[in-house]
Order: C-alpha cells, then sequence, then structure tokens
C-alpha cells in the first residue's frame, strides 16, 4: 500500500493558507474575550502552541497538528506526523509530557496500517519524554493523523516568535527543502529528507537552553515555508530579517528540483500571502525553496551572534521594518 495513493495534498502543504488563516485567527480571537491573567500566550498574538500558567513555577503549552500523508510508508508518516507536532512544543522551550491522537481513516482501511502509524507516532513520543495515552478516530475518505501535545515549561523561559533584536544571528537547525524533494526528488534524496523528519528537534532545543543567553525568538519551520515563518518572526519582533541564499543548508537534489521548476501547490499560497514582506534579490530557484512548504522542519532561532551547535547560521537580524529580505 502507498500512502499517497489516498490522498491529493500531503503534510504541512495541507494546511490553510497563510491569509485566510490569519483573517479566521483574527475572528476567533476578537470574540474570544478577556481570558485573565493564566493565559500567557494565546490567538491575540498566536504563536507555535498555547500557554496557560498553572503554578507560577509551571506553565502548560499545547498543541494540535496533524494531516494527510505525504509519504508513502506508515512508519514514516506516523513517525514525522508525531515529530511535527511536538515541534511546536520544542519551539517554545517546553519539555513534552503527554499527547492523544487524532486520526481519521476510510473504513477500508487496513487495521494493521493504522496501528503501524500508531506505533510509530508512540516510539517517536516516548524518545520526545512524552507519552500518548489516548485520542479519538473517525471515518474520512483521506486518512488524517497527527496529535493533539501537551509539554511544561517555566513561565519565565518561555520563547516566542517575537524578541529578535538588531545584531542577533539567525540560526536553523534542519536543512529545507522537504516539499520539493517529496514532489520530484529521487528515491534515495527522498530516502534522506524523510529520515530528518523523522528526527525530533528536541536535541536543536537542548542546544538553545544551553547557550549563555537565551535565545530572543524561535519558531519552528512548517507549511508556510522559510520565508513565511521568518516573516512572522520580522513582523512580532519588529526587525528586518537578512537571509543569505547561499548559507542556506539544502537537502540534497533540492536546488537542482528548484532550477528544474518543481513546485508544489503551497508554493504559490505562500507567495501570494508574502508579496508585501518579502523583497529577494536571489536567484529564483532560491526563492522557491525558501517558501516551499516544509513538513517537520527544523528550528529557526534568533540569537546572540555566535556559533550554536547544530544549527547553521543562514542571516542575521537588523534594524528596520519589520520585513524580510532573501538576498
Amino acid at each position: 500500500m502507498k500512502l499517497t495513493q489516498w490522498t491529493s495534498c500531503g503534510g504541512c502543504a495541507a494546511k490553510w493558507g497563510a491569509s485566510p488563516l490569519d483573517e479566521l485567527v483574527k475572528l476567533v480571537a476578537a470574540g474570544q474575550g478577556d481570558d485573565g491573567d493564566a493565559l500567557l500566550v494565546g490567538l491575540a498574538p498566536f504563536d507555535d502552541a498555547a500557554v496557560y500558567r498553572l503554578t507560577d513555577d509551571v506553565a502548560l503549552v499545547s498543541t494540535t497538528d496533524f494531516f494527510p500523508p505525504l509519504v508513502d510508508e506508515p512508519d514514516d508518516f506516523g513517525a514525522i506526523a508525531a515529530a511535527n507536532a511536538f515541534s511546536d512544543l520544542f519551539a517554545m522551550g517546553a519539555q513534552p509530557v503527554l499527547a492523544l491522537n487524532v486520526a481519521a481513516f476510510p473504513e477500508a482501511f487496513p487495521a494493521e496500517t493504522i496501528g503501524e502509524i500508531f506505533a510509530a507516532a508512540a516510539a517517536v513520543a516516548r524518545e520526545a519524554g512524552a507519552v500518548i495515552a489516548g485520542g479519538h478516530t473517525i471515518r474520512s475518505e483521506e486518512p488524517i493523523f497527527g496529535l493533539a501535545a501537551q509539554g511544561v515549561v517555566h513561565p519565565d523561559h518561555i520563547w516566542t516568535k517575537a524578541g529578535a533584536r538588531p545584531g542577533d544571528a539567525l540560526v536553523l537547525s534542519k536543512p529545507i527543502g522537504t516539499g520539493i524533494v517529496l514532489a520530484g526528488g529521487s528515491d534515495d534524496d527522498k530516502a534522506a529528507a524523510i529520515a530528518r523528519m523523522r528526527t525530533l528537534n528536541r536535541d536543536a532545543a537542548a542546544a538553545l537552553a544551553a547557550l549563555g543567553e537565551p535565545p530572543h525568538a524561535v519558531t519552528d519551520v512548517t507549511g508556510f515555508g522559510l520565508l513565511g515563518h521568518a516573516w512572522e518572526m520580522a513582523d512580532r519582533s519588529g526587525c528586518t530579517l537578512e537571509i543569505d541564499a547561499a548559507a542556506l543548508p539544502l537537502y540534497e537534489g533540492a536546488l537542482a528540483l528548484a532550477e528544474a521548476g518543481v513546485r508544489t501547490g503551497g508554493d504559490a499560497r505562500n507567495r501570494t500571502h508574502l508579496d508585501a514582506h518579502v523583497v529577494s534579490t536571489a536567484s529564483d530557484a532560491y526563492a522557491a525553496l525558501g517558501y516551499d512548504p516544509q513538513t517537520s522542519g527544523g528550528l529557526l532561532a534568533a540569537v546572540e551572534a555566535g556559533r550554536v551547535d547544530g544549527f547553521t547560521t543562514i542571516g542575521r537580524v537588523v534594524a528596520g521594518p519589520a520585513m524580510v529580505a532573501l538576498t
């Protein structure tokens, strides 16, 4: 069985476009009312996860992420979906503790295949330090899987997309190009990308936490592409993010595919949303890689200038209007 034969659009490329999603979030936030002092991070502005203070020393970090298959093997699908969901918690500086399966499958879908997906997700959860303790499964014409994941963090040590400062270095923990490689890459190139997509951002978060000064801003790179998530950081921080195209870590084969014109459906949506926020003087291929929707991508962080183990320095933060410049 090839899982991608059951779906029309998979991975984080299946998420709503950034423009309609932004409108929806604003509508929901406007009707939410006063949430009190306990909600530390909610919808106004939204971040990678919600954060709710439980005690003076403990805050709950909660997120949900799910999507249709973007790979053919059930084991890969379950592992990537879990790693992608926990990434939101690591991007907030939280330690995962609990998760619930969010699942939808056709009734004709083989039970043993669903079991493989669930088992792979559970293994990744254990690696993250969490446990999957239940969930909910419904009928659907297309298979969908992900997690509702919770973690804990000290209220004073929450990482958000805001806070990048002029002089900061921009660092990235995983290569980009998953959408393009999975759309048109060789079997070997796809396998290499899938292996990294299965990898948790746990070690990357630990490296940021071990810095002498905490990261000033952090997010994970997913469906809106590197440029889309960089724009969110620039917007929240009120700075310009300059990204050096030549410094970008790329999956094997990604640049050649981009130069050959391989694109995914999310490319056009991301370009439309970012039209007024991104300026590029890089080649069309590098721009395409910046707009390419990522699934289970790396952590993007603004840190005090200097080397961060496990990260590639891809640019800098400078004083200026909220925007992203790809050069």
